[in-house]
């Protein structure tokens, strides 16, 4: 229903932000990850999340559209409400969990407060394949400019084995500079080698 909510932070702490926007303060609550964004600012955009239920309304904000896509993921998971996915993004950043999730470390997930293992498994099992979807939205822009498949196989396998899409992306440009008609399987040895 709402897209996002730009105005001035007229209260912020660790877990909500109280944005004024057109003579109304909307509660929103955030994460650790939103409040180190937007703590210092004193206007902001933030791209929302709107939760009806039969005994309150809640609004979650999030400082990039990734963290909230991220957010929803988690909430399709049953048994996974608001609060606990707000917890998860608190706990660690859009590319850690990305890569919690990619690699099935349910024994890292569940350090979070309040999270079990069979939970933590639960959204491993569901969401690993939803990561690479959320992946491509990401790299649509590094997809052109990659240009091929190589690199985007080799990219989302590295992805997957816990690298970082940056250092990723960095290396295998390198690799695909020198040589362009290599391997997936070789462009990701060798980028395991420099990685």
């Amino acid at each position: 229903m709402y897209e996002y909510i730009r105005g001035t932070i007229a209260e912020v702490a660790p877990a909500y932000a109280v944005v004024e926007a057109a003579g109304v303060g909307y509660f929103v609550n955030i994460s650790l990850q939103t409040y180190s964004q937007i703590e210092n600012m004193h206007e902001t955009k933030l791209f929302v999340h709107y939760v009806v239920r039969e005994d309150a309304q809640t609004l979650f904000g999030f400082a990039t559209k990734k963290e909230r896509d991220l957010f929803r993921l988690l909430i399709s998971v049953s048994g996974v409400g608001g609060n606990t996915a707000r917890m998860i993004l608190s706990t660690y950043s859009t590319s850690e969990l990305q890569n919690i999730i990619a690699t099935g470390n349910a024994v890292l997930l569940k350090n979070v407060k309040g999270l079990g293992l069979k939970t933590a498994q639960k959204i491993i099992v569901e969401l690993s394949g939803k990561m690479l979807d959320l992946n491509d939205a990401d790299m649509a822009v590094t997809a052109v400019a990659g240009g091929n498949e190589t690199h985007d196989e080799a990219l989302a396998a590295l992805m997957m084995l816990g690298f970082t899409k940056t250092a990723s992306e960095k290396v295998l440009g390198q690799i695909l500079k020198a040589d362009p008609a290599i391997s997936v399987e070789e462009a990701v040895r060798d980028a395991l080698k420099r990685l």
